[in-house]
C-alpha cells in the first residue's frame, strides 16, 4: 500500500501522540496545535479553497464528534484536540470514519483492559449507574465516574486514536 504525504503525516502525528499519551497520560498542545496548523496550511497550499474548506471542516468534525464524551468527563481535552488536528489532514468524510473506527477501537480496548484487570463487573455496574443517572438527571457528568475522579483503570486514548487512524488508512 502506497501512502500519500497526507496519510503519512496523519499516521506520524497519531503515532507520536500515542507514545506520549502512554508515557505521560496526556497529549500536548504543541502537538495538537502544530498538527492542526500544519494540516490546514498544507491542505490549503495543495488544494486551494477546496483544501482549506475540507481541512477546516475536518477539524470541526473531529472536535464535534468527541466533544460530548469530553463534556461528560469520559475523555481528556487532548484526545478531542488530536482528533480535530487529524481532521485537518483527513478532511470531512475521512474524519467521520476516523472517529467511528476510533470509537470502536476504544470500546474494544476498554473491554480488554476491564477483563484483564478484573474490573469488568464494576465497569458494567458503572455503565448501569451512568445510564440511570442520565435517565433521572439528564445528560450530565456523574463526577465519581469521570476520568478525573473515577477509580477504574485509566486508558491512554491516544492508543485508540492511533488504532482508528491505522484502520482508516487501511480500509479507506
Amino acid at each position: 500500500m502506497n501512502l500519500t504525504f497526507i496519510q503519512l503525516a496523519a499516521l506520524g502525528i497519531a503515532a507520536v501522540a500515542c507514545v506520549i499519551d502512554v508515557r505521560q497520560s496526556r497529549i500536548p498542545n504543541w502537538l495538537t496545535l502544530g498538527a492542526a496548523v500544519a494540516g490546514l496550511v498544507y491542505r490549503t497550499f495543495t488544494g486551494g479553497g477546496y483544501g482549506f474548506g475540507d481541512s477546516l471542516g475536518g477539524w470541526f468534525v473531529g472536535a464535534a464528534m468527541f466533544f460530548v464524551p469530553f463534556a461528560l468527563g469520559g475523555l481528556g481535552a487532548g484526545d478531542v484536540k488530536l482528533l480535530a488536528a487529524l481532521g485537518t489532514w483527513f478532511g470531512i468524510t475521512e474524519t467521520i470514519w476516523l472517529c467511528l473506527y476510533t470509537g470502536v477501537a476504544g470500546g474494544v480496548i476498554a473491554i480488554f483492559v476491564a477483563v484483564v484487570r478484573g474490573y469488568a463487573r464494576q465497569a458494567l455496574a458503572n455503565i448501569r449507574l451512568l445510564l440511570m443517572h442520565w435517565r433521572v438527571a439528564g445528560l450530565r457528568a456523574l463526577p465519581e465516574l469521570t476520568i478525573q475522579r473515577g477509580s477504574g483503570p485509566k486508558l491512554a486514548y491516544g492508543v485508540s486514536i492511533f488504532a482508528g487512524t491505522v484502520v482508516t488508512l487501511w480500509l479507506r
